[in-house]
């Protein structure tokens, strides 16, 4: 898993949290521009503290099963299959 790898999942993680956090906070009624606010305060740090703690988890071997999301996981998933 390359420099590459962690990018785009930093930055997929960064548009998604801002999604989801931005959409929670209109949905409580809250002005637009106060949910767009607390979706760039809160999705940079959600994305920084899921991707180091995947970083970290990775490093020592350990994958996610629910997501396969790591080249090690979808290779082994494709080898089940044959």
């Amino acid at each position: 898993m390359g420099y590459t790898f962690w990018v785009k999942r930093f930055i997929t993680i960064l548009i998604g949290a801002f999604i989801a956090i931005s959409g929670a906070q209109y949905l409580k009624n809250n002005d637009l521009s106060y949910a767009l606010f607390q979706g760039a305060i809160w999705a940079p740090i959600t994305s920084i503290i899921f991707t180091v703690s995947r970083f970290y988890q990775a490093r020592r071997g350990q994958h996610c099963a629910l997501c396969k999301d790591t080249p090690e996981m979808q290779d082994t998933d494709s080898d089940k299959s044959l």
